[in-house]
């Protein structure tokens, strides 16, 4: 073996794996044996997590009782069937619907929203499942989407419910974000045989691994540079390097010192990095594990030698997303009308990603408050991750202009100049993360920040 790191794709690892497993992995083999056991776990999972948002929410008018509980799961399946149906008959639908699939989808949501607004709050049943079902549409929103899109373009023939539900509620973890995407992706990265199932597992193992090493990376360095620091900070009798967080500097009226504020927004971007690896890591892992091969979610970004080339490695399944549902559309149907401007047509397709769909994604993500009606607070609170977006906009399109310069020649320079380009996208990604830097800070309380770091303050 060369490499003890790419043990997944050694094949006497491969065979190993095959005679320790013995007759579980061949039993396990069959794709849809697979996709049954998931849709299972996806049913008690989406039960469960269901249940327990209602438990956290009893502030809310939610339902409380087991029949209004019920209620809730059983609008969720309804919805969840609904939406199959539609990508399933997708060539039946109306004319509007199927040119819109997604606008109608999100509209439906909306329409939910709306329904609440307008109706006076009661103790109604009817109106507390409603409320319940607007709290976790959110989660399912994006992927009935990939479902719909599934039926678009013709993917759904001889695909029954339970090779979508796996995924609909998905068993093995995630966020709103579907790790995975939908199935069209899941099923091309699917193990179809007993060694590619075996190969698939070591690949997930390793990242299981990888996770727990930068579990212990991540628990290290807040100890050793973060102050107060964690138990290692204790252990060590409270030797800390003491630089304090982005959020706690943007809590202070006093400006701080030119090194320590460009200390923090360093430390920032590698401890963001390294907990979306974690977690990463670990459901893609556990993805891995049961047949599905698929990308990893952060890879190497830090290595990134470009603005664009950071953004496809850092969080690679909310870029997909961003990526389908609003880069894509906006450069083949709104872009159309710019063909004659190819930069105008490509800044509309990154600025409807980037920010567009960045600022939708997050909003409909506080789903209490949206559900309460409180939109347009909830856009007033995201009015600094507003400027991150739009930054994040302006970088990749440019760095977008610069690879397209290139034409696909190789960057030119040694190691040095290779550092010096990360050393860049370093730079720009950390001083972004000051507009979305958790604690609620102002506007103004940012930009004095950032002019503390131009050493203007």
């Amino acid at each position: 073996m060369r490499d003890p790191l790419q043990f997944h794709e050694n094949a006497a690892a491969i065979d190993w794996w095959q005679r320790c497993m013995g007759r579980g992995l061949v039993w396990l083999t069959p794709p849809q044996r697979r996709r049954l056991l998931l849709s299972y776990a996806a049913v008690g999972v989406g039960v469960v997590s269901t249940l327990q948002t209602m438990r956290k929410q009893q502030d809310l008018p939610v339902p409380v009782d087991a029949i209004g509980l019920a209620l809730v799961v059983l609008a969720q399946f309804l919805l969840l069937w609904l939406v199959f149906l539609a990508a399933a008959r997708f060539s039946t639908l109306p004319a509007v619907v199927r040119r819109h699939p997604l606008l109608a989808l999100h509209g439906s949501y909306w329409a939910l929203l709306l329904c609440l607004h307008w109706t006076a709050p009661s103790g109604a049943m009817w109106r507390s499942v409603l409320f319940g079902l607007a709290l976790v549409y959110p989660l399912l929103l994006w992927r009935c989407s990939y479902l719909l899109l599934a039926g678009q373009h013709g993917r759904m023939r001889g695909t029954g419910v339970t090779d979508h539900l796996f995924y609909l509620w998905p068993a093995y973890g995630g966020s709103n974000t579907p790790y995975g995407k939908g199935l069209a992706y899941l099923s091309q990265c699917e193990a179809s045989t007993t060694q590619e199932l075996a190969r698939s597992q070591l690949a997930g193992l390793k990242l299981l691994l990888l996770a727990l090493v930068w579990r212990l990376v991540l628990t290290a360095f807040e100890g050793l540079v973060y102050g107060p620091g964690n138990g290692l900070t204790r252990a060590l009798g409270g030797v800390t390097l003491g630089v304090p967080t982005v959020s706690y500097l943007l809590g202070q009226s006093a400006t701080p010192a030119l090194g320590t504020a460009w200390a923090s927004i360093y430390c920032e971007l590698f401890e963001d990095v390294l907990r979306l690896a974690v977690k990463g890591h670990l459901i893609v892992g556990v993805l891995r594990l049961c047949g599905f091969n698929v990308f990893r979610n952060t890879y190497k970004p830090l290595l990134a030698e470009s603005i664009v080339e950071f953004w496809n490695r850092y969080f690679y399944y909310f870029k997909e997303l961003l990526s389908t549902f609003f880069l894509m559309p906006t450069f083949t149907g709104v872009g159309k009308r710019l063909r004659q401007w190819p930069q105008a047509r490509l800044f509309a397709a990154v600025f409807a990603a980037a920010f567009v769909g960045n600022v939708y994604y997050h909003v409909i993500k506080e789903a209490a408050a949206m559900a309460q009606g409180q939109w347009l607070d909830v856009l007033f609170a995201h009015r600094s991750r507003m400027v991150y977006c739009l930054l994040l906009a302006i970088g990749i399109f440019l760095s977008m202009l610069r690879e397209q310069a290139r034409r696909g020649q190789a960057l030119a320079g040694g190691l040095p100049q290779r550092c010096l380009r990360i050393a860049g996208v370093w730079t720009f990604f950390a001083l972004i993360l000051v507009w979305n830097a958790d604690g609620g800070a102002p506007l103004l309380a940012r930009l004095r920040f950032v002019g503390a770091l131009a050493g203007l303050m």
